[in-house]
């Protein structure tokens, strides 16, 4: 394959907007994500912790909600989907950058919904380096916006 067939189709791919995902915040995995991250902190562990430091539930951790596009992938505009979007080989996929906005905590037992858009398509170094920007939207049950994310990944075209 050479390298302008490996290129994502900017004018095909740039302002797709997935359908919305359900995700349902389980206790157990929030537990989990935060030993994985090396919280210590008792709020994301006990719930009389969290109950003790003004939480409803326990809090999702910080960088907890870039796990929510992985538990649920979008079936339009996924960047590793074939078929329903940019086809991206994972091989040649680099973490560029990510970063999240939070309006509200998001909580063990909340239902999520999530929204992601492809917001750019840029290249560098003659079309070597291309950045996909997507931006993605994290509602609760009642519509109310929880997060916001942003992602940026590189793909290496050369």
């Amino acid at each position: 394959m050479t390298d302008g067939e490996r290129m994502i189709d900017r004018e095909k791919h740039l302002g797709v907007v997935s359908e919305p995902r359900r995700v349902s915040v389980e206790k157990g995995f929030l537990q989990f994500f935060a030993k994985a991250t090396g919280e210590t902190n008792p709020i994301y562990f006990d719930e009389d912790a969290a109950r003790a430091a003004g939480h409803r539930a326990l809090p999702a951790p910080p960088t907890y909600a870039f796990s929510l596009g992985l538990m649920a992938p979008a079936q339009r505009g996924d960047i590793f989907d074939k078929e329903n979007g940019l086809g991206v080989d994972m091989s040649v996929v680099l973490h560029g950058e990510q970063g999240f906005t939070y309006h509200r905590p998001i909580y063990a037992g909340d239902q999520l919904s999530v929204t992601t858009t492809t917001s750019d398509i840029y290249d560098k170094k003659g079309g070597a380096l291309q950045f996909v920007v997507q931006n993605t939207r994290i509602e609760d049950e009642t519509g109310a916006l929880c997060a916001e994310g942003r992602q940026v990944t590189v793909v290496r075209n050369g």
